[in-house]
This record gives structure tokens, C-alpha cells and sequence, in this order.
């Protein structure tokens, strides 16, 4: 009976760690841009007591064979790209991104990370930067005593100061693009960065081929759906119990067999 525990063990492994993933889900559901994970699972290999296809006892070839499995390991996480809703702030400074692409954003090391969060900011020197103060690559500078801010569809950003009629341009939103996006490394702070997976980034301005556009005055919801993650919850929840069941069983069935075979 020690196969039978040591692949319900991995059950409850795999199921723990789905959990984990379902609670991210959760917890990110009202995160900017934030895009839910999916757990993906497989087999892990097989004990082959009878290959199919080799001889039976009656000179006949064996059609199925004897292959025992050894349980279930969580393979990766996939994450699930698809544009969240539109949400509308009227704030000057927020983006949603409608369609493919990521901002640029410079890290203190010099290194480029990429978002879907478009509540930006303006830091002491003028730059627009992230909320967590990461300033928007290329550089875009807002000029002193800016009454207001324009930021277009294709990205061009304009302002306007106090006692000019005419605004003037600030600089241009670009926005980046994977031919794998699913192969972006996760680095918390609503940042992505590039990896072989994901393949090398390819810039663009908003609006053109393959480059989504800029909605000014609104963010991208997180496109977790609370529904759907609550019932995949009870799911994992069922299938831990069977798992924890079967763990149960099996420590039963070995002391029945130590009890009479001894």
C-alpha cells in the first residue's frame, strides 16, 4: 500500500499548491491590470509492470499492458492575458491599455519591467513614473505649473501651463509587445519582466499594427472572476478530501494486511 499513499501524497501536494494559486487569484481581484493563473497539471511516470504489446501466458500479445501511475505534480502556471473591464476614474493621469502591449518602466538597476497598471504619477522632477515611483521609459517630462494633461489614443503626451493657450508635446507612450507573453516572469509590484520564454520585446506606439491603443482617464480591471474562482475553491476542496481519503484507506488496508499475513 505504500504507492497507494505516496501518490495520494502528491495529490494533496498538487492541490495545495492549486489552492495557493486560487487564493492569489482572490486576493489580486481588485489589482490594476492585474491577470489571474492557472494552475497546469501531469502525470508523473508510470511503473510498467507489462509493457503492451509484449507476450501473455497464452502466446497472445497483451493489448493493454500493466502500468501503474505515481501521482500528480503541478507542471507550472499559466497565465490568462485577456483584457479586464474598462474601469473609469476621470483621473488625468490614469491609462487603460485597450488591446496587446505593456508600459516600459526603468527599475533603479537600469533594467526595463513591464505593466498593464496605468495609474501614473508625476515625481518632484516632472517625470511620469508608476505609484511605486518607477518612471515611464522613454522619459516623459511634465513641464511646471501644468494645468491640465492630454494623453491621446496613440499615446503623444501634451500639457498645458498656466498662461500658454496652446499645449505642448511632453513626450510619447510606447508601449511593448511579446510574441509569448505567457512567458513573462512574474515580479510583483504589478511588473513583468522579459525572459527566453517571452522573447525579446518589441516596441511600438500605441495604435499601430499589433499595438493596442491608450484610453485616457480610466484603468484596466483585474480579469479574475470572483465566481469562477469560488467554485474552483470547492473543487480543490473535493478533490483533498478524496486525496486525504484515500490516504486513509490505504494506512487501513495495510494494517489489515500486517494483521493477517503476520
Amino acid at each position: 500500500m505504500d504507492n497507494a499513499l505516496w501518490i495520494a501524497k502528491t495529490g494533496l501536494e498538487a492541490q495545495d499548491k492549486e489552492m495557493a494559486v486560487t487564493a492569489n487569484n482572490i486576493s489580486n481581484a481588485n489589482t490594476v491590470g492585474f491577470k489571474e493563473s492557472r494552475a497546469q497539471f501531469s502525470d508523473l511516470m508510470y511503473e510498467n509492470i507489462k509493457q503492451p504489446g509484449t507476450e501473455s501466458d497464452e502466446n497472445t500479445d497483451d493489448p493493454t499492458g500493466l502500468q501503474v501511475g505515481e501521482g500528480v505534480r503541478i507542471e507550472g502556471t499559466s497565465k490568462n492575458f485577456s483584457e479586464g473591464n474598462a474601469k473609469t476614474t476621470n483621473r488625468q493621469l490614469d491609462v487603460m491599455i485597450q488591446g496587446n502591449g505593456f508600459l516600459q518602466v526603468e527599475k533603479p538597476d537600469g533594467t526595463i519591467a513591464y505593466t498593464r497598471d496605468g495609474a501614473l504619477s508625476v515625481d518632484g522632477n516632472g517625470a511620469l513614473t508608476t505609484q511605486d515611483g518607477y518612471p515611464v521609459t522613454p522619459q516623459i517630462t511634465i513641464p511646471q505649473n501644468t494645468t491640465s494633461i492630454s494623453i491621446g489614443k496613440d499615446g503623444k503626451v501634451e500639457a498645458t501651463v498656466a498662461g500658454q493657450d496652446a499645449p505642448q508635446e511632453a513626450g510619447q507612450i510606447t508601449l511593448a509587445t511579446f510574441v509569448n507573453p505567457g512567458g513573462l516572469s512574474s515580479l510583483g509590484g504589478n511588473l513583468y519582466g522579459a525572459t527566453q520564454a517571452s522573447g525579446d520585446a518589441t516596441v511600438g506606439a500605441p495604435g499601430e499594427s499589433g499595438v493596442g491603443s491608450i484610453l485616457q482617464g480610466a484603468l484596466e480591471s483585474s480579469n479574475v472572476s470572483i465566481v469562477n474562482e469560488l467554485v474552483k475553491m470547492i473543487q480543490i476542496q473535493r478533490s483533498y478530501e478524496m486525496n486525504s481519503n484515500a490516504i486513509s484507506i490505504s494506512n487501513k488496508m495495510s494494517e489489515f494486511l500486517t494483521q493477517h499475513t503476520g
